[in-house]
Parts: C-alpha cells; structure tokens; sequence
C-alpha cells in the first residue's frame, strides 16, 4: 500500500450520476461512490488517463462537469468501502457482492459494485428489479437496452427469460460480460449500440435510460415490442416525466412506480390491457 492516494470527484447534475458513474467504474476499475450530484474515485494509480476519458465522455455527451483532485493519507479505504456496501433485496432477488454469502430461498444475484455500476442501490435499479420481479415469465424474450452492468438482464435470466442485452458504452457491455460470467449464467446476444440494431422484437423490453435518451429511442423502442408485450421505463427524473409520457402515449400504462424523486413506467401494447 502506498503511503497516499489520489481522491478524484466528478461533480455533475443529479441526472447525468449514473451514466457518469457507470463510465468511471469501468475506467478506473476500482471502488466508486456515488451521491445526488457527485461521483468520487479512489485510487493509488496514475489518474491522466482517467481524468482525459472522462473530459473526453462529458464533452461528447454534453454533460457538465468540475473536476475536482487531492492527495490524501492511505488507509485501507477498499476495506472500509467494502464494509459499507450492503446486500439489498429487491423483489425476489438478493444482490449482493461477493464478500457477502448467497442469501437461502432469494433469488441471488452477484454483483461486484467495485467493479461496475449498476448494483441495485440506486432508486432506478431498484424499482426495475421489482417490476422484472413482478412482470417478467420464464420463456419470455427480454431485451435491457442501456445495459449498464447486466444486473436487468441477468434478473430477467435468473427467472427463465431468454435475454439480449445493449448499451453504446462499449465499457458498459464488457462489464454486463463479465458479470454474467460471474454468475454462471448466459445471454443470447449483447453488442455495442442500441435497440435499433436488431431485427427481434421482444415479450419484455427494459430501458433504464435518463428521460431526454428515452424520449429520442421511443420510436425504436415500441417497434421492438411483440404483441400483448410490455416496456419498463426508469432513470426518469419526476420534474422530467412530462417529456417522456407524450412519447409513449399511444401505449397503455399499467403501472406508475415513484421511489424517491425516480419513476418507472410500465407500458403495454396489449389492446385490451384495461379489459
């Protein structure tokens, strides 16, 4: 252990934490946390590269960004990450890192929030684990769009569901990779782009997106639904759902989900969804 580390704090709007957050725990491979505007680093390596990846995602996607960088005294501040992260149960599941047993009688997902984000702890994760809980069947075909770390598909897998998964980040869908090889399970297709690249239309489309991605995909999104399916909609801010519902307003909705200042929408195409 070096003496000191570096600590780097990505501050950006309370939207843009979790695609910022995801792109930093893959580029900087070791522990990330995350609050309401703030994503924060911790490393002994060399930090240029990292910083430069960051501008360089930030410039691209238009996200605003203050980078802030300080030496501090080492600790064993893995050990004391680790100690803070928590198993959380959403649903039927259990996510858990691996310094934690499978939990008896859960649904038992193993995720690594070290390693990727996407561990179930934000609101968004969250209430999309209970939906896929709830709605999604053994057989189905599900498609997560925006995968993130897989932990979406890999719910819908544990349930019997044939699953593909997507994400533009390419570091994205490495980490979905590695995380269902992690838990010994497996997907159909995963590439690097979005829902329009493929031909297959789904019983269960997921998309854990922020509300401006979610309004410009809704057209590639619907067409990927089959018949009498459904589209689970989250990362929607509740000052932002107004400019997403009108998008999606030729379809039924079953469900409105609110945890904290975070919706999900359930949608259907089924005709008679409302009897």
């Amino acid at each position: 252990m070096n003496d000191r580390y570096t600590e780097l704090t990505f501050v950006t709007e309370t939207p843009f934490v979790d695609l910022l957050a995801d792109f930093v725990a893959s580029a900087g491979g070791e522990a990330v946390e995350y609050g309401s505007d703030r994503v924060i680093l911790r490393t002994e390596e060399k930090t240029e590269s990292i910083i430069e990846a960051v501008e360089a995602l930030a410039e691209e996607a238009k996200i605003p960004l203050t980078i802030q960088t300080e030496q501090k005294e080492n600790v064993d501040w893995i050990q004391a990450y680790q100690d803070s992260v928590r198993p959380i149960e959403a649903g039927p599941f259990y996510i858990h890192p691996e310094w934690y047993a499978p939990k008896e009688g859960a649904i038992n997902i193993l995720i690594n929030p070290a390693l990727a984000f996407g561990s179930g702890h934000h609101a968004t994760t969250y209430s999309c684990l209970e939906a896929i809980g709830n709605y999604v069947k053994t057989g189905q075909e599900v498609l997560d769009v925006g995968c993130g770390s897989g932990i979406l598909a890999l719910a819908a897998r544990k349930l019997g569901a044939t699953v593909d998964l997507c994400d533009t980040d390419p570091l994205a869908v490495q980490s979905a990779k590695e995380n269902f090889t992690l838990n010994g399970e497996t997907y159909r297709e995963i590439w690097e782009g979005s829902a329009n690249k493929t031909e297959t239309r789904y019983d269960v489309v997921i998309a854990n997106i922020i509300a401006d991605v979610l309004k410009a995909i809704a057209p590639q999104l619907k067409r990927k639904m089959e018949k009498n399916s459904l589209l689970i909609l989250s990362g929607i801010l509740d000052r932002k759902e107004a400019i997403v519902t009108p998008a999606f307003s030729d379809l039924t909705l079953l469900e409105r989900k609110q945890n904290d200042e975070w919706i999900t929408l359930i949608y259907t195409n089924a005709k008679d969804a409302n009897g």
